[in-house]
């Protein structure tokens, strides 16, 4: 009997714009060597994510900014005292680059920082002002309409999910889970990401950077939903080395990768739920969240 292939959806989540210019091609020459397609979602208005600095006090996002700083210190203190670059208009070139390589491009944020910050105190016209300015500039870069969004830090709620149902979305990956669905809310199917990140898995359980892929591919499985989000700023930059080495071991276990939006079959099929976000910098919850849904 055949044994039936592994696949796993690669999502490239692309927050800052030094994560543009210095991460994605990076990224783009790893993926071209081994010929994978993946799904990049850029954030394209203001790289204010250097706002975050107040937060050094909470010991959880202490231990977040110790363990990612080898991304660029800078990248945690941009657009802290002034705008940041609006990375859209700084990194066209890039964005261009990407979808000409064959890759899915997709919308994450306009502004990245207030979306994870505020996105949950927003008003109606507030979702709909971020997701417009995100979607027109994105669009604009392209040349076409964007097709596909994953929610920056997983916030979403019921009202930005009817705010999305008004761009010609595909599907949109604003959560975690165990397999594809709709919203109940909604009729835009949600892909998922199965797989824990980086920054939640390192230095957990045990976990380090000499096991780090073994503990991934322990959690990959043919028959179910798998979907890995890695960050040009991580994955990019400071960790490349060992995300190329993914890769190679993606290959010699023939596991094959591909865009999100090739997961996506037709929606009818698809159970109705509602949606479940849980922030990435709390692995506790993250793990506790994949064992109920093992469970079920």
């Amino acid at each position: 009997m055949e044994q039936e292939q592994t696949i796993v959806g690669l999502r490239v989540d692309v927050d800052t714009y030094r994560g543009a210019r210095e991460g994605v091609p990076r990224l783009l020459d790893a993926l071209d060597k081994y010929q994978i397609e993946a799904s990049f979602f850029f954030s394209v208005g203001p790289d204010n994510n250097g706002r975050r600095f107040w937060r050094l006090w909470d010991p959880t996002y202490l231990s977040q900014f110790v363990r990612t700083s080898f991304a660029g210190v800078e990248h945690h203190f941009k657009g802290a005292f002034w705008r940041g670059p609006v990375i859209g208009w700084r990194a066209a070139d890039i964005i261009q680059k990407t979808d000409q390589s064959g890759h899915e491009v997709g919308l994450h944020a306009w502004d990245h920082h207030k979306w994870t910050t505020k996105s949950s105190q927003m008003s109606v016209l507030e979702l709909r002002t971020e997701l417009e300015k995100g979607y027109q500039l994105l669009s604009q870069i392209l040349g076409r309409e964007v097709t596909c969004s994953a929610a920056a830090g997983w916030r979403s709620s019921q009202p930005s999910l009817a705010e999305k149902e008004a761009f010609p979305f595909r599907y949109n990956s604003d959560c975690k889970g165990s397999s594809i669905f709709v919203p109940d809310s909604g009729a835009v199917p949600q892909i998922p990401v199965t797989l824990p990140t980086y920054e939640e898995l390192i230095y957990t359980r045990g976990v380090n950077r000499k096991n780090y892929n073994e503990v991934i591919f322990s959690k990959i499985k043919p028959a179910q939903l798998n979907v890995y989000n890695i960050h040009a700023e991580i994955e990019g930059q400071g960790q490349f080395r060992l995300f190329r080495q993914w890769l190679e071991m993606a290959h010699e276990r023939q596991v094959k990768i591909v865009p999100l939006g090739q997961l996506l079959p037709d929606h009818t099929q698809f159970r109705h739920d509602t949606i479940v976000n849980i922030a990435p910098d709390n692995a506790n919850e993250w793990q506790s969240y994949q064992a109920s849904q093992v469970s079920k």
